[in-house]
């Protein structure tokens, strides 16, 4: 019978990630599923921004989630190859806590070979801080931003690729975020009391990668923090500036690790990925 986990209380799973299944190789996915290939077009008009400031206290691990390793690479790394193997993107920005900043490049930059050029930003005390550091990392060469969580390490190449040309593709829109829709059923409380049941088909569950023009998108942070406000997400920014901001469906795996049990949901969808790639 197979090992029974809970993660939430068992911090074990994420020392002993094979836990999460009977005779699993995590080790031997980094042969098959780590194959992207880094690559930078001639021109590239896309910086990439990918946030990895969070302390990851819900996480409940010393030193947070971002150097977390899923089959032998800490998700970080696995975000950042991502847009490592978009060759539009021509710059690759991570915002994270200034004081870790050598650690996280000696675990999670420097020894992988990186064909985009990577460069630190130190994280604010919030995520639109945070978001903020990175922009100014980002020269005037660059007509788009992307956004990223670094703790949704299964983000592919081809979904990033695919919002950014639909952002390029609609020249009224001044950005896209990656979302799936709601598949609860949805409530709307009061001090405990249901009040009522919206229709769940106009809402949608936003992910990341979230792209922006550039200029529309500093503008919107120059606005914020002129005016004090705080967005939930970068997309936030725009709307409240009467952007047009586009929704590309992603998948339900695009998934952040957040509390424990999120890993074992990631170490699952890894094995998923393997299963797939021998049946090819």
């Amino acid at each position: 019978m197979a090992n029974i986990v809970d993660p939430v209380f068992e911090a074990s799973v994420l020392r002993e990630p094979a836990l999460v299944g009977d005779d699993f190789d995590f080790d031997a996915l980094t042969c098959p599923l780590l194959q992207l290939q880094g690559k930078v077009d001639k021109n590239p008009k896309t910086a990439a921004i990918i946030l990895a400031g969070g302390t990851g206290e819900r996480f409940g691990k010393e030193g947070g989630k971002q150097l977390v390793e899923i089959a032998g690479k800490p998700i970080l790394t696995w975000s950042a190859e991502a847009f490592d193997a978009v060759g539009d993107v021509g710059l690759i920005v991570i915002v994270c806590p200034e004081e870790r900043m050598r650690e996280y490049l000696a675990r999670a930059i420097d020894p992988f070979p990186f064909v985009t050029p990577v460069v630190l930003a130190p994280a604010g005390s919030i995520r639109q801080e945070s978001a903020f550091s990175g922009l100014e990392m980002v020269g005037e060469e660059y007509e788009y931003v992307v956004l990223h969580d670094g703790a949704r390490p299964l983000v592919s190449p081809e979904l990033i690729e695919h919002t950014i040309n639909t952002v390029k593709g609609n020249f009224d829109a001044d950005g896209a975020v990656v979302a799936h829709p709601a598949v609860d059923t949805l409530k709307v409380v009061e001090d405990g009391v249901i009040m009522g049941t919206p229709d769940r088909s106009v809402f949608w569950n936003a992910q990341t990668p979230q792209v922006f023009r550039a200029g529309i998108y500093r503008r919107a942070h120059a606005s914020a923090l002129s005016d004090g406000f705080v967005g939930t997400d970068d997309s936030s920014l725009i709307e409240r500036l009467g952007g047009r901001v586009l929704v590309v469906e992603g998948k339900r795996d695009n998934i952040k690790l957040t509390v424990p049990e999120d890993y074992v949901l990631l170490a699952s969808a890894v094995r998923t990925m393997l299963l797939n790639s021998e049946h090819r």
